[in-house]
């Protein structure tokens, strides 16, 4: 076969799921894989956003956290923005003026970080955040946002107390800065953790100097000369604020996707190949909606990226779903950047995991690690068995909510012993053992003082 034969997939976007799918496909000069295109509007190679915080933090690099380069059979262009597709055409139009033919094409275009309706967040006459105003989703907004965060003095206020939330509050108060964490809802990590589990996660980054504010509206910021000088809460509350970090959330990036005539609802919708409704198109990642469902999870985006490349490959697949599981390491005192610290394990996000955010308090605060995992629902619904045990003396806390014979939720915080057969059955969602449901909660090591 030759090259002008082999069929001509181009990638739109050029992150983790374009990474992961470029890495899944055959070299086109080896057993006749696909000659791969992948268009990627950031500068940079391609990287992994589950670190963002660490970088942040100053534990790692820019380069630390760099996914492997694809195989010199793909042709990677970074700061190429795809601006059009022409469907009838097979190409994809290009910020440069380039136009880039295809056979298959894949959307992997990601989320856009959502900026909330805030008074001052676009002053009159302005397009643009006002200074010291960060979203916090690329590398770009992380190496702005640790400039701001190295000068002396700096005050911070962080809104959005989910997991990217949390993770930023961190990060910067191990800089230093003084911050604050204002979450609307009425405890952190409403997504993953019950009531119970959120006030020992509260309590652990209050421990590490964060002031946190739930049930807490923002109102708007106060701007002076086109910089943030404040934030004003619902409660009237104006605390200063040099930094302020937009952590509500993300919202697929689908305008290509929609101006080009494909199905959108609130991502681009596709079937269990994972294919719009031209067949010629697939979208995988955060911009992907299946079976009505947007992950938004990096495990989820490298699921189908792997799913993708069998397709692709013309082999029999199909996607039926993610079954997510969010595991964060706590530690306790740490040295210092330049100390020769080292990635924990739990950073790599794998099939299945959504993040491996890695929180570090400062000397002073835990002096013991504190893991954490989570999966399903945090809340159960009338008729579902629940089995919780909780050490508030050990920061240990572990539920699980079963529904029938399957597990549909589970939270455990400290000693993670019994996660791995939970994690196992949850994710191959197998029936539960014929066995009391307490052993669940249970592992065979024994702690020091006798207690689960």
């Amino acid at each position: 076969m030759t090259s002008q034969q082999r069929v001509r997939v181009v990638v739109i976007g050029g992150g983790m799921a374009a990474a992961r799918l470029a890495q899944r496909l055959r070299p086109a000069g080896a057993g006749g894989g696909p000659a791969l295109t992948v268009l990627g509007a950031e500068p940079h190679a391609p990287y992994n956003r589950v670190l963002l915080a660490e970088v942040l933090a100053g534990r790692y690099a820019p380069e630390v956290i760099a996914l492997p380069a694809p195989h010199d059979g793909v042709r990677w262009l970074s700061g190429v923005r795809a601006v059009r597709i022409d469907r009838a055409a097979r190409t994809v139009l290009c910020d440069d003026g380039r136009a880039v033919p295809y056979d298959r094409l894949v959307l992997a275009t990601g989320s856009n970080p959502v900026l909330p309706p805030l008074r001052g967040l676009f002053p009159p006459g302005h397009d643009d955040l006002p200074d010291g105003v960060h979203p916090f989703r690329t590398l770009d907004d992380c190496t702005a946002l640790a400039a701001a965060a190295a000068r002396p003095g700096v005050r911070a206020v962080v809104i959005g107390g989910g997991l990217l939330g949390v993770s930023a509050a961190r990060a910067l108060a191990e800089r230093g800065v003084s911050v604050l964490l204002a979450q609307q809802g009425e405890h952190l990590m409403e997504r993953q953790l019950d009531a119970g589990a959120a006030a020992l996660l509260r309590a652990h980054i209050e421990a590490l100097g964060v002031e946190v504010h739930t049930e807490c509206r923002v109102r708007g910021l106060r701007v002076e000369d086109g910089s943030v000088r404040g934030v004003e809460l619902a409660d009237g509350y104006v605390p200063d604020a040099d930094v302020v970090v937009l952590a509500c959330g993300v919202r697929p990036r689908t305008g290509l996707a929609r101006a080009a005539g494909l199905p959108v609802d609130r991502g681009i919708v596709v079937d269990d190949e994972l294919r719009t409704a031209d067949p010629r198109i697939h979208a995988i990642g955060d911009c992907a909606q299946h079976d009505g469902v947007v992950y938004g999870l990096a495990g989820a985006a490298l699921e189908q990226a792997d799913l993708l490349a069998r397709v692709l490959s013309e082999e029999a697949a199909r996607y039926r779903g993610t079954r997510a599981l969010t595991r964060l390491t706590l530690t306790g005192p740490h040295p210092g950047p330049d100390s020769g610290a080292h990635p924990s394990a739990n950073h790599g996000p794998g099939p299945g995991a959504d993040s491996g955010a890695h929180l570090g308090p400062d000397s002073g605060a835990h002096d013991t690690p504190l893991d954490l995992a989570a999966f399903g629902t945090p809340s159960p619904r009338p008729g579902d068995d629940v089995i919780h045990l909780s050490d508030a003396t050990r920061s240990a806390y572990r539920k699980v909510i079963v529904r029938g014979d399957r597990l549909v939720g589970g939270i455990l915080l400290g000693d993670l012993g019994a996660v791995g057969t939970l994690a196992r059955t949850w994710e191959a969602d197998d029936p539960l053992p014929d066995a009391p449901l307490l052993h669940l909660l249970t592992t065979d090591r024994p702690t020091p003082d006798g207690g689960f």
